[in-house]
């Protein structure tokens, strides 16, 4: 850990290294909806928009610590999506994470947002890659939530690091990315297409959610429709929240009651911990 301090609201922040954070509300006790008095909390494994910042964050993963979830906040970076084996490593390490004693016997619930089903699905090549080795891991997954997931062409992936990382200069950096991708084209557009794969054929079956917008430039709603049907094909539970307009990763922002509506039927169908009492 490279270092743990304690808010005056009772929530431990430690940050075990560069991009990741583990929160802990130490005034909650487990709730008698997660099981058997001592079974672990459960564990978010949050996966933010590239360039969000810890108080925008916030607004997702304190509800979450009110509602007796642990939190952990796994950040994406330009590094490991310009150059996807960095990215690889870097979700390996997160397996080794989620393996380890701490949180090895948590219930898992991920909440990917953005480019973050990106790194999602970095991780998901590994548990495809190794299925038996990583069985146990699988089945402590219960639920999945994408919040404007970035999904489509290679170029929606190019708009969305420029818009969220360099909007100043977004049409020169989305180019430059595409031209970069064109030039090193197995180093990454061969590995963006495994890692798509793998998440389009996902060995996790639990119940997903997804909040989308049709206003959305990094999503095409047509290809998204596509995906939740296949996964429908596939036995996997989907559920979905689509709106005429809204802002990318901001849905929560501009439509506060649906969101939190739709999330919270959503964990109550999971039996996970709901959220309006909490709030």
């Amino acid at each position: 850990m490279l270092s743990t301090k304690v808010t005056p609201s009772g929530v431990t922040t430690q940050k075990i290294s560069k991009g990741i954070t583990f929160y802990v509300n130490e005034c909650m006790v487990p709730p008698a909806s997660t099981g058997p008095a001592g079974r672990p909390r459960p564990l978010l494994l949050m996966l933010p928009w590239l360039g969000s910042h810890t108080n925008a964050q916030a607004k997702y993963f304190e509800m979450y610590l009110r509602a007796g979830f642990d939190v952990l906040v796994v950040e994406s970076n330009v590094s490991t999506f310009l150059w996807p084996r960095w990215g690889l490593e870097y979700s390996l390490q997160l397996l080794d994470l989620l393996e380890s004693e701490r949180f090895s016997r948590q219930a898992l619930l991920i909440h990917a947002f953005s480019i973050g089903g990106y790194t999602f699905a970095q991780l998901l090549f590994h548990l495809s890659r190794d299925v038996e080795r990583y069985r146990g891991l699988t089945n402590r997954i219960q639920g999945q939530i994408y919040d404007s997931l970035v999904i489509g062409s290679l170029e929606h992936m190019a708009i969305g690091v420029s818009r969220n990382v360099f909007p100043r200069f977004e049409t020169l950096v989305r180019c430059t990315s595409l031209l970069y991708f064109q030039v090193f084209k197995r180093q990454t557009v061969d590995y963006f297409n495994t890692s798509i794969d793998a998440f389009r054929n996902t060995p996790v079956t639990a119940p997903a959610l997804f909040f989308s917008c049709d206003n959305d430039a990094l999503s095409d709603p047509e290809s998204l429709q596509e995906l939740q049907e296949y996964w429908r094909r596939r036995g996997i539970t989907v559920v979905s929240k689509r709106w005429a307009e809204s802002i990318h990763a901001g849905h929560l922002r501009v439509h506060p009651q649906e969101y939190l509506s739709f999330l919270d039927n959503y964990l109550c169908s999971l039996k996970m911990t709901p959220l309006k009492a909490k709030m």
